[in-house]
């Protein structure tokens, strides 16, 4: 099957956070990839990216479902509910209805939407097993709603790929640019589309391991500044990407060469 409106919603790991384009100061990301390999086969091929990090899927439902259907699209990538999981005041139950709503909704305006669950953050952070439940939660929740509504899954989950370091940014959360190109083979296989082989082989070498002063280093680094942030903002009012616009809100064209510039590969 062909598609010719690709469209991404989601939070920052669909912005393509942690996969900077060199010498600019926006993120590139596995969605870009596929939606470069998507226009090889469609001319008239136009792709948008509506993600804004910190949003989460409560936020995403009302705010970029809309937008999505006015561009008719014919392909919908949904990454999003790593930020519920982090909220506070976690309810599964919540949580599992925002997802399914979510799923409901995407399904609702496009023939084909694709849906990811999280990987397991327990193997590289330190305070990563008190988030494992959630996230299995999460992910029972999406695996569910995606059989519930017929759309395709990307299970993250069981990718053996958590324990090597290089495929996650300096923050151990989001993918780096080894993790976005693996993600983006993912996506192209279940698309039924071809993709580089290299994108899934094993990176060469042996990752390094953390130690107990890279975690400490990572906990000041990381995750103290990102603390302090939404805790200023909640009492100020501000929710999480407040202030943040649409990755690529417009359908554009996407050729290989806008992913692949020099520099890029």
């Amino acid at each position: 099957m062909s598609y010719h409106r690709f469209v991404v919603l989601g939070d920052s790991c669909a912005e393509g956070l942690d996969d900077p384009y060199p010498g600019e100061n926006h993120y590139r990301g596995w969605a870009d990839f596929v939606a470069a390999r998507l226009a090889e086969d469609q001319p008239g091929f136009r792709y948008a990216n509506l993600a804004v990090r910190g949003r989460r899927l409560d936020q995403i439902v009302p705010e970029q479902v809309p937008a999505a259907a006015r561009l008719d699209p014919d392909l919908i990538a949904l990454f999003g509910g790593g930020n519920d999981v982090m909220s506070r005041g976690w309810d599964a139950r919540t949580v599992a209805r925002r997802v399914d709503a979510a799923v409901r909704a995407c399904t609702e305006i496009s023939p084909a939407v694709v849906t990811f669950t999280l990987s397991d953050v327990s193997h590289r952070m330190p305070l990563g097993s008190r988030m494992r439940p959630r996230i299995v939660a999460l992910n029972d929740a999406i695996r569910e709603a995606a059989v519930s509504h017929g759309a395709l899954l990307i299970d993250l989950w069981p990718d053996q790929a958590v324990t090597d370091s290089r495929y996650f940014g300096a923050d151990r959360l989001h993918l780096s640019a080894h993790g976005h190109r693996r993600l983006a083979a993912y996506v192209l296989a279940c698309l039924g589309l071809d993709h580089d082989p290299a994108w899934l082989a094993p990176l060469p070498g042996a990752a390094a391991e953390h130690g107990w002063r890279a975690d400490v280093q990572w906990l000041l680094r990381e995750v103290l500044p990102v603390a302090v942030t939404r805790t200023r903002n909640r009492l100020i009012g501000r929710q999480p990407g407040d202030g943040f616009l649409p990755k690529r809100p417009a359908l554009l064209p996407m050729t290989r060469d806008d992913a692949w510039a020099p520099g890029n590969a």
